[in-house]
């Protein structure tokens, strides 16, 4: 059987929303059926005849990698009707959105996946995890005051410093989203209105950070009292200053979980803690293919200082971006004849990320060819030092 892809409308979203608690479970009581072309989303299914036999979403996103926000594909609400698995219906949906996502000039795609290996053959590697950490309150009333830095509870009026705050941080990391476009359509009221709680850490009259966070249930040692769902801290200090909010809850509150990605090196909130980094209670893979391999190598090269030349061939990737590229100090562009070094697309996205070095690519075999030192030392240094984090699930 020979599939029909095409986009969805408004006509299918019964027939997608079944299809999506198929898959995930039902909704929550009173969820609305969702409107499948909203907020920029640009749902695609398989059909055979009337029957929609899988579905997948790309999302318009961008994301930070080297102090720039790049174009970014988000895969979502991926799923495939029980009887109809295994037959290879990804294939033609994952060709149709990848070449959708060309023509829109998005740089990477990414996706949260509920079976990684399913998405390899795709070109996507596992760079990191959104995670979700519980933490003993008592631990937290003990870390000790910072001079310089108060909290005080956000209003309206702090908003729009609260989401350049984010920026400020996300745009010294690799990979989390930069939270504008239709696909961050909350207003300032619905973004305060979204936690039980919104507190800003101040050096003097500078903001330095904030932490948005959500009363939980109960009031005693058993209870996880609250949920951050956003710590971001410009200094230790300001982390310091936030988390002893959190610990403030102490005589009504055994734990308070904090969304987190990254290793605990990576991520400084967590280091000025005196006891333990946190339990983890939840972890969902992050995973990232490069689309567009000459736009990626041309960021990483400027943005790394490359001053030599190298000749990278890509090979097996299943959405056209097969080829051989030059990268000079200039960028990147097609070319013709040998490659130093040959780089299987996961091998690509694992590189630009900087999860793994070309020498362990090589053992993979994601990573062959002549190669030589320098030329790894180029694929080594793709990502530069930033670290990968992730922080808004979709």
């Amino acid at each position: 059987m020979t599939p029909v892809v095409r986009r969805l409308t408004a006509d299918d979203a019964d027939r997608a929303g079944a299809l999506g608690q198929e898959a995930f479970g039902p909704w929550p009581a009173g969820t609305a059926t969702p409107v499948v072309d909203a907020d920029g989303r640009r749902p695609w299914g398989a059909f055979d005849g009337d029957v929609l036999l899988a579905k997948a979403t790309a999302r318009p996103y961008e994301s930070w990698w080297h102090g720039t926000p790049v174009a970014t594909t988000g895969i979502a609400g991926v799923a495939v009707a029980a009887e109809a698995r295994g037959g290879g219906l990804l294939d033609a949906l994952f060709a149709a959105v990848l070449a959708e996502a060309a023509e829109h000039g998005e740089v990477l795609s990414t996706l949260y996946p509920t079976a990684p290996g399913i998405y390899r053959r795709f070109g996507y590697e596992t760079v990191t995890s959104l995670d979700e950490v519980e933490l003993s309150v008592a631990s937290l009333a003990r870390v000790p005051a910072p001079a310089g830095v108060a909290v005080r509870r956000a209003t309206l009026a702090d908003v729009p410093t609260v989401r350049r705050l984010y920026d400020a941080w996300a745009a010294c990391q690799h990979g989390p989203l930069r939270r504008s476009g239709p696909s961050f359509p909350a207003t300032d009221e619905e973004l305060l209105a979204s936690a039980t709680g919104l507190s800003l850490a101040l050096d003097g009259d500078e903001p330095v950070g904030f932490a948005l966070w959500q009363r939980g249930a109960g009031y005693d040692a058993a209870a996880v009292g609250l949920t951050v769902r956003d710590l971001v801290a410009l200094t230790p200090e300001a982390a310091a200053a936030l988390w002893r909010v959190a610990g403030s809850f102490a005589s009504v509150s055994g734990a308070v979980r904090l969304r987190t990605s990254g290793s605990l090196a990576s991520d400084p909130v967590r280091r000025v803690l005196p006891g333990s980094p946190g339990r983890l209670v939840d972890s969902r893979p992050y995973m990232l293919r490069v689309s567009d391999v000459a736009a990626a190598l041309t960021l990483a090269a400027r943005a790394s200082g490359w001053s030599g030349r190298a000749r990278l061939a890509v090979t097996g990737d299943p959405a056209g971006q097969d080829g051989t590229y030059v990268v000079t100090a200039g960028g990147a562009e097609r070319t013709d004849g040998p490659a130093d070094v040959v780089v299987h697309p996961r091998g690509l996205a694992l590189a630009f990320a900087g999860v793994a070095a070309a020498r362990t690519l090589r053992e993979d075999g994601l990573v062959s060819g002549p190669g030589d030192d320098a030329v790894d030392a180029f694929v080594d240094g793709l990502a530069g030092r930033a670290p990968v984090h992730v922080r808004d699930y979709f």
